[in-house]
């Protein structure tokens, strides 16, 4: 229980940390813009997003395991560099649907800004806090992910707020993504090649990850589609509200993300006894997270909102509320995915279920957005995010029962 305990203070309080300064920039970005394009700047933000889960591809559920269950440093070098090759090749695509989309999508006031956000966003996408986890080596991830990120913020509000312009964020931020990237490939994949050449076996290696890409490509469809659908379909006023919770429900993500990425490589660890009571500890502290997350969003959410965007957009009670529900079954069912059910070679059955919530849950927010319901889209959201942990409880519980019968013939 120490060794968890000390990862989940590195992962969960280090990524935190990166996430609490660019909240600075929330005021910054507001004040230039203004309450008519707040919803722009989160829509950029939340196709940002969805692109760098596109560009992430399946490493990030499937490579920490593969690190996990390596034997050398230099099998380790060679997943981290195709890791490199596959995003690399995915990125000559990805950028310019995203400028693409982030201009349909924004006021036509605001797209340049929506699309520098979009961009900024989908730096994530190459970032090595997969490899670091599946180390299970926290100060690792602080120094080539959280202070990099940290650095690039510290640097962008005071240049953005003498400037007014969001394209300089951006700039800082891909300066900063790409140094890191640099030095840990030269660390951890020295030697390996990084050029996706030839593409055949990089798209080989795509293929390979295409389920679990499935998941994350489908989950993200339905997770970060609020936001844009708001901006087109909702008046400026309640589409801004939506996107202000949606903002707030983005960076409750992130808690969940960290929670996760402390309990998967101890929980999955080989040649451990006591599997079912870790498991078991993985599941309770996600359900504890999702409970405590749902109260500050229900309660505190509308108030946080509002200090966050400078006034310029509030969320309802109501919408928290729903984001709050959304969170807790999120919350719930990440053990389920990423401890029992992707390591047990389940990916079809998850991406299956993703796939059909995300079309069940995007309708939802259509009907609501088209029909001028805004609180309804946070609803969809939640009833989303509901499905898909009702539909894995059961073979997740399965796959639990499973793997203690295993562990305790051996």
């Amino acid at each position: 229980m120490k060794t968890v305990l000390l990862r989940l203070t590195g992962f969960a309080a280090l990524p935190l940390l990166s996430l609490v300064i660019p909240l600075v920039l929330l005021p910054l970005v507001s004040s230039v813009v203004g309450g008519a394009g707040v919803s722009s700047i989160v829509s950029g933000q939340s196709i940002g997003t969805f692109a760098a889960t596109v560009l992430m591809w399946g490493w990030n559920v499937e490579g920490p395991v593969a690190v996990a269950r390596s034997t050398s440093a230099s099998e380790r070098g060679a997943i981290y560099a195709a890791s490199i090759r596959t995003r690399l090749l995915l990125v000559v695509p990805v950028v310019p649907i995203v400028v693409i989309v982030a201009a349909l999508v924004a006021v036509p006031e605001y797209r340049l800004e929506s699309i520098w956000m979009a961009l900024a966003s989908a730096t994530a996408g190459m970032s090595p806090a997969w490899f670091c986890i599946g180390l299970g080596r926290p100060k690792l991830l602080a120094l080539y992910d959280t202070l990099p990120r940290f650095v690039a913020t510290v640097v962008a509000a005071p240049i953005l707020l003498l400037s007014q312009q969001v394209w300089t964020y951006t700039l800082i931020l891909a300066v900063a993504t790409t140094v890191a990237i640099w030095s840990f490939q030269r660390r951890f994949s020295a030697g390996e090649p990084w050029l996706p050449r030839p593409v055949r076996g990089t798209l080989r290696q795509l293929r390979a990850q295409r389920h679990t890409a499935g998941i994350n490509a489908a989950g993200s469809a339905y997770a970060f589609t609020p936001a844009p659908i708001a901006t087109v379909t909702l008046s400026p006023g309640a589409s801004g509200s939506l996107s202000s919770a949606d903002t707030l429900y983005r960076f409750g993500i992130f808690t969940v993300i960290a929670l996760g990425n402390a309990f998967q490589s101890w929980v999955i660890e080989p040649g451990v006894s006591n599997r079912r009571q870790r498991h078991a500890a993985a599941m309770v502290g996600h359900i504890v997270l999702g409970v405590a997350g749902a109260a500050i969003l229900t309660i505190w959410g509308p108030w946080v909102s509002t200090i966050l965007f400078a006034g310029e957009a509030r969320a309802t009670t109501a919408m928290c509320f729903w984001y709050g529900v959304a969170f807790f079954f999120l919350s719930a069912s990440t053990p389920f995915i990423r401890n029992l059910l992707i390591p047990a070679g389940r990916q079809s059955l998850v991406f299956a279920c993703t796939l059909v919530s995300a079309v069940v849950g995007v309708g939802m927010m259509l009907w609501f957005g088209s029909a001028g319901i805004a609180d309804g889209v946070a609803l969809a959201v939640a009833a989303t995010e509901g499905l898909i942990w009702a539909v894995l409880l059961v073979p997740a519980i399965a796959e639990w029962r499973r793997e203690s019968l295993t562990t305790a013939s051996d």
